[in-house]
């Protein structure tokens, strides 16, 4: 029998958290606000040198929503369950893979922390100076 934990940064503590309870996890994530993540997304790019405007571009190209849109969102503090439930997913969506936070990005089998782990990925290539082309599946 294989024992599948989550790992999660605390946001409250600022510390690693383990989780072996999967639907706990997802319950979170599925709570957690965009504003209280895009700003480490934001962080993150910015201090490997990449700009805001390429987030943008890598955030509209997996939801749709544009700058203006994204700004909306933020300001309204929706969670992910909601910006998700509103966002067009890009077809190419799936051609996401990959390990983050140690899930293969293609087995994770709830539907919305797998679309906040494609987020999650689409960033992280975006701060190791992955191609945009590449990180937008050659679109």
């Amino acid at each position: 029998m294989r024992i599948r934990f989550a790992i999660y940064w605390d946001l409250q503590n600022e510390k690693l958290k383990f989780n072996r309870n999967m639907n706990t996890h997802n319950q979170r994530i599925a709570k957690m606000t965009v504003a209280s993540v895009y700003p480490m997304y934001l962080a993150k790019v910015e201090k490997k040198g990449r700009t805001k405007e390429e987030l943008y571009q890598v955030i509209e190209w997996l939801t749709g929503f544009d700058n203006k849109k994204l700004q909306e969102l933020i300001k309204e503090n929706v969670t992910f369950e909601t910006f998700f439930q509103h966002a067009s997913l890009n077809p190419n969506a799936q051609l996401i893979t990959g390990v983050i936070c140690g899930y293969r990005v293609e087995e994770i089998e709830d539907t919305l922390t797998q679309q906040v782990r494609y987020l999650d990925k689409l960033v992280d290539e975006l701060a190791k100076g992955r191609k945009m082309e590449k990180i937008l599946r050659g679109s």
